[in-house]
């Protein structure tokens, strides 16, 4: 699949699902004054793709005018199981870069499961991408923004009502429709 493919199903994802949902009330102000930056990796292995974080948080740190990277590897981590593994790697590379506190990961997968849950619980959709991709988040500006918004606990609680009011088969439509359209 091309990278503009990937980066367009992306975005539109970031659009219709975390914006158009407001999963994530702090997404549009960044999308809409362009400073998310949407990149593909080519990594076709772990270590690649620690190469390629490694990058792109000194990218960060280089290009302030960026509040943050979606980091969108579709060749590697397809599993979540192999992704979610992953994860403790990429917080261990903000530890040796002296970076906690800084920046934070979060993540999405398009097999994406909380624990405890089914696979298929309209829950996990909160954290359900077209891709896999590390989200990498600046720290000063995700504590900024959760003190001017009130009630910041509660939007786990009503990101995971609202998916199961929607229910899994309107869930899988939307995110299947953010790579249909692109395709």
């Amino acid at each position: 699949m091309d990278n503009s493919v990937v980066v367009e199903s992306t975005r539109k994802w970031v659009e219709d699902v975390v914006v158009g949902y407001n999963l994530c009330p702090f997404a549009k102000r960044e999308l809409v004054r362009n400073r998310v930056r949407f990149v593909v990796s080519e990594a076709q292995n772990e270590d690649e793709l620690l190469q390629d974080l490694h990058g792109e948080l000194h990218r960060l740190e280089d290009e302030p005018e960026i509040e943050t990277t979606l980091l969108i590897h579709p060749g590697v981590l397809t599993g979540f199981e192999d992704y979610n593994e992953f994860l403790d790697a990429a917080d261990g590379l903000l530890a040796f870069l002296e970076m906690e506190g800084i920046y934070q990961i979060a993540s999405f997968h398009p097999d994406y499961q909380f624990e405890g849950t089914e696979p298929e619980s309209a829950e996990n959709y909160t954290n359900r991408s077209p891709f896999p991709m590390l989200h990498l988040l600046r720290e000063a500006s995700l504590e900024v923004a959760i003190d001017s918004y009130p009630n910041v606990d509660d939007i786990p609680q009503r990101n995971i009502e609202l998916m199961e009011k929607l229910g899994v088969e309107k869930m899988r439509a939307i995110l299947q429709n953010c790579t249909k359209q692109s395709a």
